[in-house]
């Protein structure tokens, strides 16, 4: 009876541990949830090319957890559904393959994975936690309680809308990833976001500017260096801000 009964206890245990919420993660550097719901509606609402759909975006900590997923939109199918998970891969990976000195954006990274090239294969290498990714209720998605906040989504992506967030001091912080429309519009939206978080403070990147903009292939270039191809509209005639400046 004693034996059944510690076995009970510890069942319940395990279920009770398994159950609980992760640990929260540490937000304190990122904007809130409100904060980056009204930037990136505002972002969204700007001349960006692209096809002028709503938007995901979702903020991740220098340690990859996630802090906060919103939405353009009037709900959540008011955007493509898939690119929740995507906006959450794209700030996975340019937090990933940012450095304090050096902005890498997930725009940045497309030539140099495609077959030949220096970084082939690093889609493959850091792949999104399904789990993490889909678990919850979809009536929490893009809210405060997403399912995902808190957790470690992983995944790499190679196209424009994942930027690293920097703030005046230059310091790394995290990073941010939009999703929702042409990788392109992506881009300039997740700029613009970021613009509007002054959280642009980029130290150095690869692009012709010397920070993480997008540069892009010219007609029938091959994907070489750091570039990425157009997307068919006009997001590559929009001119976008400078980066702020380190204080």
């Amino acid at each position: 009876m004693i034996r059944s009964r510690r076995l009970v206890f510890a069942s319940f245990v395990l279920a009770f541990v398994t159950a609980a919420p992760a640990l929260a993660a540490d937000c304190k550097a990122l904007p809130s949830w409100k904060e980056l719901k009204e930037a990136l509606t505002k972002a969204r609402k700007m001349d960006n090319g692209g096809l002028n759909l709503d938007m995901w975006a979702t903020l991740v900590n220098r340690d990859g957890e996630v802090c906060a997923v919103t939405f353009t939109g009037e709900d959540r199918g008011s955007q493509w559904p898939g690119s929740r998970v995507i906006s959450a891969q794209k700030a996975n990976t340019a937090n990933a393959f940012s450095l304090p000195k050096l902005a890498l954006s997930t725009a940045n990274l497309f030539s140099a994975v495609q077959p030949g090239g220096s970084l082939f294969g690093l889609q493959e290498s850091n792949p999104v936690d399904v789990r993490a990714a889909y678990d919850g209720d979809p009536k929490r998605f893009g809210q405060t309680n997403d399912p995902m906040v808190g957790k470690k989504i992983g995944g790499v992506n190679v196209f424009g809308g994942g930027l690293a967030l920097y703030t005046k001091k230059g310091v790394l912080v995290g990073a941010l990833g939009v999703s929702g429309d042409s990788s392109c519009a992506d881009h300039n939206i997740a700029w613009q976001t970021r613009k509007l978080l002054a959280l642009d403070h980029v130290p150095a990147g690869v692009s012709l500017t010397k920070d993480d903009d997008v540069v892009y292939l010219a007609g029938k270039e091959a994907p070489n260096g750091f570039k990425h191809p157009t997307c068919g509209g006009k997001e590559n005639t929009i001119v976008l801000p400078s980066v702020s400046k380190i204080e």
